[in-house]
């Protein structure tokens, strides 16, 4: 019979160890011709029904989780993604100038844009596809989602900030993507006044913060 404070001295060395354990490590614990095979079969009947069970891999012991328990331990956890740059202009784009393509974003944008991207987008639950537009080679439209609205606290389309707006969160710059807002704004009769004085680092700053941390939550 195996001798009971010999397997209170493996037990105890195995809970007490954050890797599995060596047989060779057991074995020097123990008192000499012990004989370890016989407390691990010992210890693993005991453990067999048990919310824990003890395993053997590569000659290496641990306890781990029972596997018909796993199910109960699982944990989803919300894992929050800054977006780079190119994914904000990108929903920024959609959301303005929907339905539109691939290729029109990269136009609008003034340069290609990355399979991951849109991924990224499309992930998050942001934008979606929204049926194929009719010209050559039939391209993919893109739209924004319910998802969107919500997340930027927007009840609709119409409720996307204007051009005042996008000035104090200094989404208007020199760059293409951003004068492309102020060409929207003006066509629907808003002033344009763009400050070139502003510092462009600043401008881009402020602009992932807005659309990242929904700046427009409150209108």
């Amino acid at each position: 019979m195996t001798d009971f404070q010999h397997l209170r001295i493996v037990e105890a060395l195995l809970f007490a160890s954050a890797e599995p354990v060596d047989e060779r490590v057991l074995a020097r614990r123990l008192p000499e011709g012990t004989d370890l095979g016989a407390v691990m079969t010992v210890l693993q009947e005991t453990y067999a029904e048990r919310g824990i069970n003890l395993m053997r891999r590569d000659g290496r012991w641990a306890f781990r989780t029972a596997p018909d328990l796993a199910v109960f331990l699982t944990v989803e956890a919300a894992v929050e993604r800054k977006l780079s740059r190119a994914a904000v202009e990108t929903l920024a784009i959609i959301a303005y100038h929907q339905p539109v393509t691939r290729a029109e974003i990269e136009e609008i944008r003034g340069v290609a844009l990355s399979k991951g991207t849109l991924d990224a987008l499309f992930e998050a639950g942001w934008v979606r596809p929204r049926g194929r537009k009719r010209t050559a080679g039939r391209p993919v439209l893109w739209a924004t989602t319910d998802a969107f609205l919500d997340h930027f606290g927007l009840t609709a389309l119409d409720d996307l900030p204007g051009i005042d707006d996008l000035k104090v969160a200094g989404l208007l710059d020199a760059r293409p993507v951003l004068s492309s807002y102020a060409n929207r704004a003006a066509d629907e009769g808003a002033p344009v006044d763009v400050d070139e004085d502003l510092d462009e680092d600043a401008l881009e700053k402020r602009a992932m913060e807005a659309l990242q941390m929904g700046k427009f939550a409150d209108r």
